[in-house]
């Protein structure tokens, strides 16, 4: 009995040794197809399964391994076994996969999933490879569809650097017709290392277009200006102000209680008071540090790692920093809200922990309901939503809540450097170029134009 044991675990221990995980394979060891996804090309966002074009599969219907990640299922990665054969360093042959006797229906879907440009995406040990469901002759407007993928893949040691797919057999689509689909696999030694392997899936042509310096240079000018606008009038707002307070000095104390105050003295005794919504307005701050906290990390991650190189794995990272930064969330928002004199910090704790969530949640949810009916991949599983809502309860709020608790207790006295006017001061009309409508399109002019220039 000990023996058996003995011997299981070291199966186990052998299968994960080397896989697609690790990226390291042995000679003649399986090496799995996964099929993503289908769509058109202009609208990389509409995907559908891959099979639910009427493709046909390989021989094989078992693997030995596989894997999906929380990320790959909210990025709508839909991974299906293909049932290629292929085998590390041995090459395959071209091999029939199986026949298709083109009805009606079947024509109708190659012919609107060739027209409108369909794509497919798979991948080979994290590698995606993409390529065309078939193409339009513009001489006879006839429609024809890829039957033969050819595999090229480079390997380096017992690691895969380079995957190239040509399909350059195709087929005039008709009803009746009968169209074999197959494939063959070449392996060749390539001298790419390792971790350059996704040098090529890079964009080294993107700054030699003038358009991208010009977005850079226009952005860079615009922070500049903006700096030295704001600056530029707050230097003139205070160097009045601090003209006025010294000619003041030569005043008694008598006409300086009787002198109608100017400048930012006007708001000093209202600046520290209660807002309206203290509780809404202490969760957007403490959410507030939170994201910064959040982009900060991450941008040092990607910097430190290449997180593009593993499906998933800058989302990963985010929702993973994202939680466990959660307590920056409460100790700032829970201190604010205790400064301001708050009493319900139960519930400005819940209103911290789940405003974020529940608005990216509830976007992300409402348009999963529309990938659901359309069938698209993007659709995100049932268990995904529960995984979600879980992080959420049981690691989100728990972790707010130690931040709350020791941000009232550290930091939840008032420490103001002067104390709060009885009477609020009113507030002058505003003249029309100051309402918060013309403040908000004014505002976004600016990173539009930026934005619009890049894209």
């Amino acid at each position: 009995m000990k023996f058996a044991h003995v011997f299981l675990v070291s199966l186990l221990v052998i299968a994960v040794v080397s896989d697609e995980h690790t990226h390291l394979y042995t000679d003649k060891e399986e090496v799995v197809l996964w099929m993503n996804t289908v769509g058109p090309y202009h609208n990389r966002q509409e995907t559908y399964a891959y099979f639910s074009l009427p493709f046909c599969s390989g021989p094989k219907d078992q693997i030995a391994h596989y894997h999906e990640s929380l990320s790959e299922a909210l990025q709508g990665i839909d991974l299906v076994f293909s049932g290629y054969e292929m085998d590390f360093k041995e090459d395959v042959p071209r091999k029939t996969l199986c026949m298709v006797e083109l009805t009606k229906d079947k024509v109708e879907a190659f012919s609107y999933a060739v027209s409108k440009e369909y794509w497919y995406q798979m991948y080979i040990d994290g590698l995606p490879i993409w390529g065309k469901v078939g193409e339009k002759n513009p001489s006879d407007n006839k429609l024809y569809i890829s039957t033969h993928k050819k595999f090229e893949i480079g390997y380096n040691g017992k690691q895969i650097v380079d995957i190239i797919l040509t399909t350059d057999e195709k087929k005039v689509l008709g009803v009746g017709e009968k169209i074999e689909f197959s494939y063959e696999v070449t392996w060749k030694p390539s001298p790419v290392k390792f971790e350059n392997r996704f040098d090529k899936y890079l964009d080294p042509n993107f700054f030699q277009h003038r358009i991208h310096w010009f977005s850079i240079f226009n952005s860079f000018m615009m922070v500049i200006f903006l700096v030295g606008l704001v600056s530029m009038i707050l230097m003139r707002t205070l160097r009045k102000d601090y003209a006025r307070y010294s000619k003041d000095e030569d005043i008694d104390d008598m006409e300086r209680d009787l002198g109608d105050e100017y400048g930012w003295k006007q708001v000093h005794g209202d600046v520290f008071r209660t807002p309206f919504s203290g509780l809404f307005f202490s969760a957007l701050i403490g959410t507030g540090y939170q994201l910064i906290s959040v982009v900060f990390c991450v941008i040092i991650f990607a910097i430190v790692g290449e997180l593009y190189t593993e499906r998933g794995s800058l989302l990963s990272t985010a929702i993973f920093v994202y939680a466990a930064t959660s307590p920056i969330n409460g100790y700032f928002g829970g201190s604010l809200y205790a400064r301001i004199g708050g009493k319900l910090w139960i519930r400005q704790m819940m209103v911290s922990a789940f405003l974020i969530p529940c608005f990216v949640c509830g976007t992300a949810f409402f348009i999963n309901f529309i990938a659901i009916y359309y069938h698209a991949s993007r659709a995100i599983p049932f268990g995904t939503m529960v995984a979600v809502t879980c992080i959420c309860i049981f690691v989100i709020l728990p972790l707010t809540l130690v931040g709350t608790v020791v941000g009232r207790n550290l930091d939840g006295q008032p420490d103001y450097p002067c104390r709060v006017n009885a009477v609020p001061r009113p507030i002058p009309e505003k003249r029309w170029f100051m309402e918060p409508a013309i403040i908000t399109l004014l505002g976004g002019v600016l990173p539009f134009g930026s934005i619009f220039i890049e894209m």
